[in-house]
């Protein structure tokens, strides 16, 4: 199972420009989630922050135990062996094959025999599509391949966490759906904890587990993804739809005066962009058939409903509308068992007492036990 990752209060400047402040928030061990922000928010800052390449202002970054932001040079070296990072165009050595730059972290990093390093790197290179592919150049690959190579060369050692910032930068559509669903099968392969920065929102609503944004130097939320896509917060929902109606501007947020005349120009008729009215929580990407069943999934599951009431109205009534009808059952909401099922005292209000355990039904009609959620939800 992937690492969690606890941050508390991460702020980050250079020099007297702020870049972010008291960013808190918990990666689940095991979960997708995907950070959204405009453009200059500092997502990727935020990445390089994470793993110690840009040292926070205050703050703590836990993983572990080890807090990355006060550790040693050399906590800090060895808790980076937890991370693998796909950098926005990959980041490969144009000089090597693909076979050499897979190869790379454990060459360097690893005492391994060329015989168990080539297992290793074919074995990933199988998983990200590109087998046979060994003996090409970056240069002579499509960006999408180059992506998935550089996704093979941070999953070499077997990393806990898996940081990927602007997968689709540079990608048309099609292609950007094609590495999401490799991220979701990745995960449900191996389990690792992946945090991805991203401006996609095609992406952000099929995806994630959980689903935050950074906007004006602050996180606006994080949690459950069906929180932010059912949320009326006017830059969420103009960040979702791509228009120019709302709070974000061309560079930061507008002026009263600029929203006033903009808000006129729209109701005169022009138009504000955008191609539909992105609204409701789309179902979200599932492991390629015959892949295993995302154990972060099972566990999101168990987490959220947990926490079911603490959510807004419109969260809630997706997470349920979400159930099957027999986890409906088990977990004694949505329907006419909701206040009859045994052993689920308060389920009618989609909450489990904390000493409970949640049945969830598995793939082959036999029932999966979980157990309680410990930790930060």
């Amino acid at each position: 199972m992937g690492a969690e990752v606890v941050i508390e209060g991460l702020s980050k400047s250079f020099g007297q420009h702020t870049i972010w402040r008291d960013v808190t928030l918990t990666l689940p061990p095991g979960e997708v989630s995907v950070m959204l922000g405009p453009s200059g928010t500092g997502k990727s800052v935020f990445l390089k922050s994470m793993i110690g390449l840009l040292k926070p202002d205050t703050g703590t970054c836990v993983v572990n135990g080890v807090d990355i932001v006060r550790c040693s040079e050399r906590k800090l070296y060895d808790t980076r062996k937890l991370f693998g990072v796909l950098f926005q165009d990959g980041a490969l050595f144009g000089s090597m094959n693909l076979y050499d730059n897979v190869a790379f972290p454990l060459r360097e990093h690893t005492k391994k025999s060329e015989t168990e390093i080539r297992r290793i790197v074919l074995e990933k290179l199988e998983i990200t599509g590109l087998s046979g592919a060994e003996s090409k150049l970056p240069g002579e690959i499509s960006g999408g391949m180059r992506k998935r190579a550089g996704l093979a060369r941070a999953l070499v050692l077997d990393p806990e966490i898996i940081l990927v910032d602007e997968p689709d930068s540079g990608l048309d559509p099609v292609r950007t759906t094609y590495i999401s669903q490799l991220f979701i099968d990745v995960n449900a392969q191996i389990d690792a904890t992946f945090l991805i920065v991203t401006h996609n929102i095609n992406l952000a609503r099929t995806v994630p587990d959980n689903l935050g944004m950074l906007y004006r130097k602050e996180l606006v939320m994080f949690g459950p993804r069906e929180v932010l896509l059912t949320s009326e917060e006017p830059v969420v929902k103009q960040f979702l739809n791509g228009r120019m109606d709302g709070p974000i501007g061309m560079s930061e947020e507008k002026d009263s005066a600029t929203l006033a005349a903009e808000r006129a120009m729209f109701e005169a008729g022009h138009h504000a962009g955008g191609v539909e009215e992105v609204t409701g929580v789309p179902p979200q990407l599932q492991p390629t058939p015959g892949l295993p069943v995302r154990e972060g999934a099972r566990r999101r599951k168990d987490r959220v409903m947990r926490m079911l009431h603490t959510l807004p109205e419109p969260a809630r009534e997706s997470i349920i509308a979400s159930l099957s009808p027999e986890e409906q059952r088990h977990y004694g909401v949505g329907g006419a068992h909701a206040a009859t099922e045994p052993g689920l005292v308060g389920a009618q209000h989609g909450t489990l007492p904390a000493t409970d355990v949640a049945y969830l039904p598995d793939t082959d009609d036999t029932t999966r036990r979980l157990p309680p959620h410990q930790g930060h939800s």
